[in-house]
């Protein structure tokens, strides 16, 4: 497999496809699944959650799968309750060092029909693509749990952080064991890469990231290694944090459209890189997609490669634009 080759560092002359969320709202299929069930009943459905995502690979000749899921899965074993409105919605956000320590210790294994669609999407996956499970880092998933949901700001979530330090470390801590488990239930349930997301962490400065980010990501990621699948860690907006991604021990490092891959390279020699096309070049001409796909290829030419976006592809990307990416990347040649 050419996507698992490169992301434990062979650089190939042929580069590698896949995009983040590409099992999702942009492909019609999709929204036809999803107008008879709900977001959550397909993630808790294995049939449902492998279904989709096989939908992308039926259509385009990706190198690889994501599982269709969510980073916030995993987190009712801790007994907490989520909805998602369309984000994810905390009814009762954790505040306070009391809330924090009363958080339920974990009672079962995270979220095991993810583990039964993996299996499922893998038994029907060709041979040639490899297949993608993931988690959230902790930090990102703290975010979420202490404000309730999505903000711009996360004034809660960083009021917290640094006015009672250890309460956030005492949650951290809890959120990477549940992560533990979660990637090895995965990698057992047939994931043979596994991303860690960490979509927060560019609120972080250095310091507090090296601190509060770097530590509990690189336990995971050396769970992940340990349990035999290639790790792969993505942090948005992390441009002035890659000194400290250096210090996470994965085969692979995502890297967002602000961040060139030739300056990323320089910080993280060895490493094979991901990315790093914008999304909105999707919405150009073919012209335009091609001749942006050719500059983030050159730039991705110093080493190991993997084409993919700079994030998650956007729900209204016209399908006629992924296919000729598609296509354009599997004709480069280095």
């Amino acid at each position: 497999m050419s996507f698992l080759q490169t992301v434990r560092g062979e650089r190939l002359e042929r580069v590698p496809i896949w995009l983040m969320r590409q099992a999702g709202r942009y492909l019609p299929e999709y929204r036809e699944l999803r107008a008879r069930h709900s977001f959550l009943e397909m993630v808790r459905t294995p049939a449902l959650a492998a279904e989709a995502t096989l939908q992308p690979i039926r259509r385009f000749d990706f190198d690889a799968a994501i599982i269709f899921s969510d980073i916030m899965t995993p987190l009712e074993a801790l007994g907490i309750d989520i909805e998602f409105a369309p984000g994810p919605v905390i009814a009762r956000p954790l505040r306070s060092r009391g809330q924090i320590a009363a958080l339920g210790a974990m009672d079962a294994e995270p979220a095991p029909y993810v583990g039964e669609a993996l299996r499922l999407a893998r038994a029907q996956l060709p041979e040639h693509v490899a297949l993608i499970g993931f988690c959230g880092a902790p930090l990102t998933l703290a975010a979420y749990l202490v404000e309730g949901g999505g903000s711009k700001e996360f004034a809660h979530f960083r009021g917290l952080l640094r006015s009672d330090p250890r309460a956030m470390h005492d949650l951290l801590e809890q959120l990477t064991e549940l992560s533990i488990a979660y990637v090895k239930m995965q990698a057992q349930g047939g994931a043979q890469a596994i991303m860690l997301f960490d979509s927060w962490a560019g609120l972080h400065d250095t310091a507090t990231y090296a601190e509060f980010g770097v530590p509990y990501n690189a336990r995971i990621v050396e769970a992940v290694n340990s349990a035999g699948a290639a790790s792969i860690a993505f942090a948005l907006g992390a441009s002035h944090l890659l000194d400290e991604l250096k210090q996470i021990p994965c085969d692979a490092t995502g890297v967002d459209w602000r961040t060139s891959l030739t300056t990323a390279r320089r910080h993280l020699p060895g490493r094979a890189l991901q990315g790093n096309l914008d999304p909105a070049v999707l919405f150009a001409d073919r012209a335009t997609i091609e001749r942006e796909a050719q500059r983030v290829l050159d730039d991705g030419s110093g080493g190991p490669h993997i084409f993919n976006l700079g994030h998650g592809i956007w729900p209204e990307t016209p399908i006629e634009a992924v296919s000729a990416l598609v296509q354009f990347v599997h004709l480069y040649r280095r």
